[in-house]
């Protein structure tokens, strides 16, 4: 029976690389919030940003269950910053009888700051189109994620 695995971590872990490379190695299925927002709604939302998220969630929710259900392995790549988000999920999943994990991808601190110094730039320099993040939007992801426990995750990466 085919599951689905959903990427757990902050913003600039590795959640869409480990799950690109993961799709590969499963022949899975890859769901990736970031890239249906960017595509269909652009970088500037405004105040509709998290109200698009949510209404993008519930879709990816609904064609990750109608994918498993036929039998293709699913990755959802978003970051279930909230311990709720993650319970909901699990719980979504298991009243379809699907079977899902969570795969969490850990970042020291510094590697973390690093890693978006390095995304700055790349936006800067006009070499990616995903959105700069200025320290206030830095010190708002900061806040917003409630790091899991161990028990919480069915893989842990390093």
């Amino acid at each position: 029976m085919a599951k689905v695995i959903m990427t757990c971590g902050n913003l600039c872990s590795g959640k869409s690389t480990y799950a690109e490379k993961l799709g590969k190695e499963l022949r899975a299925v890859v769901l990736s919030i970031d890239e249906l927002m960017t595509t269909v709604l652009g970088r500037e939302l405004g105040d509709m940003h998290d109200e698009y998220v949510r209404r993008c969630e519930q879709y990816l929710y609904k064609k990750a269950a109608e994918t498993a259900l036929a039998g293709t392995d699913v990755i959802i790549d978003w970051g279930f910053w909230k311990k709720a988000q993650r319970g909901y999920a699990r719980e979504f999943f298991r009243q379809q009888g699907i079977d899902c994990e969570f795969h969490y991808i850990a970042v020291s601190n510094e590697e973390w700051e690093r890693r978006i110094a390095a995304r700055n730039a790349e936006v800067l320099n006009g070499r990616s189109d995903v959105y700069h993040i200025d320290s206030g939007l830095l010190e708002k992801f900061r806040t917003m994620f409630e790091e899991p426990d161990r028990q919480e995750m069915d893989m842990w990466i390093e």
